[in-house]
């Protein structure tokens, strides 16, 4: 912090440390209280410097690496570009070091879908390589952010980025107008702009952003267990329904009413009925219960987060159930839902995942890891 100090000292920029941790941002109050800072600082036209804070934080807690704690809060922020410096100038498609015919890959709209090499092992001065490095972009994009990788030796580059990307807009803007005057009337800076682009990969936000409320129920807190649900119940989510126990097939795991839970769906051949379970105990993934018929929940597939009305071991003994039996089952119903829709977050495609810091990780590799 003190070479911050007195880097920024000469351009008479006032700075602020900010140490964040997992907790800082699994509570929702604590998690706003976080972004008002922010913009209070902003406000005062103070530039934060955020680190993870290592001296509180412990591995049940830790963001992991830096890429993830900037994707974090590049989407916490609702920010315009997050820039991830590394030892190379871009991704390529193969490694560039041992390979002369290795090609710059630029523009990518789908990170799921990218083939790249990644076996840069990161700077010695941060943590994380570049498989955290598409973790994080995937992360950031699903937000909406615009996010880039280049080389961290030539800080420079972010200032000629940023100019070639407002130049592009412009060319783009102006070119897409009927009148043809106005595409004769690209100034010679935007040009000059775009033609000394410095070499970067540049990842294109989601145009479906996931933002706030939902970023955070997907990535600022951690699942405690899992719910599973069958898939009419997963149709009526995507249709703003909430989470009815009449839809749900199996639980894994221990947590309270009020925490945090991954929503799996499993395949089912027919509709599952039987009569109420009597016993509490949360069934687990090696061995479903005999009530859930001709369901594998080892096959399941994860499609959101939720913050759940229920106990583990409640919604063990109600799954399956109508709401109008929760209260013949339990004694009491707090709720005819198992989850609120607002406390429900649905994913549109494969999570970003934190990676094992190893070298040449795949992109295949990223998405069968633990999740966030």
């Amino acid at each position: 912090m003190t070479l911050y100090d007195s880097l920024f000292e000469h351009l008479r920029q006032p700075i602020a440390q900010i140490l964040l941790t997992r907790n800082d941002i699994a509570d929702r109050t604590q998690y706003q209280n976080a972004q008002n800072t922010f913009m209070e600082l902003f406000n005062l036209g103070v530039i934060p410097i955020v680190n993870e804070n290592d001296t509180l934080a412990v591995s049940e807690i830790r963001f992991g690496d830096n890429d993830t704690l900037s994707a974090i809060t590049a989407a916490m922020l609702q920010a315009d570009y997050l820039f991830l410096m590394t030892d190379v100038d871009c991704l390529y498609d193969k490694n560039p070091r041992t390979n002369p015919d290795a090609v710059p890959i630029e523009v990518v709209e789908d990170v799921t879908s990218l083939e790249a090499d990644t076996s840069s092992a990161g700077s010695s001065l941060g943590t994380g390589g570049m498989s955290t490095k598409l973790v994080a972009a995937r992360l950031a994009t699903s937000a909406g952010v615009t996010t880039v990788i280049t080389r961290s030796s030539n800080p420079g580059n972010i200032v000629g980025i940023l100019d070639y990307c407002q130049s592009l807009k412009m060319v783009r803007g102006q070119t897409q107008q009927d009148t043809p005057s106005l595409s004769n009337s690209i100034s010679s800076l935007h040009l000059d702009a775009l033609s000394k682009a410095p070499l970067h990969t540049r990842f294109l936000p989601d145009p479906e952003p996931i933002r706030d409320r939902s970023f955070w129920l997907l990535h600022g807190i951690a699942a405690h267990g899992t719910v599973f649900i069958d898939e009419g119940a997963h149709r009526a989510l995507a249709s703003k329904a909430g989470l009815l126990p009449v839809g749900i097939v199996g639980v894994d795991g221990h947590f309270a009413e009020q925490e945090a839970v991954r929503l799996v769906v499993v395949p089912t051949k027919r509709q599952i009925r039987s009569s109420p379970p009597n016993s509490n105990v949360i069934t687990p993934l090696s061995t479903p219960s005999s009530s859930i018929a001709e369901v594998d929940l080892r096959s399941g597939v994860e499609v959101g987060r939720a913050l759940v009305n229920y106990s583990a071991a409640e919604i063990a003994r109600i799954k399956g159930l109508q709401s109008t039996q929760i209260q013949g089952v339990l004694g009491y119903a707090d709720s005819e839902y198992v989850a609120l829709r607002e406390n429900v977050s649905l994913i549109k495609s494969v999570r970003p995942a934190t990676p094992v810091l190893r070298s040449n990780t795949s992109l295949e590799d990223l998405t069968s890891i633990q999740n966030l």
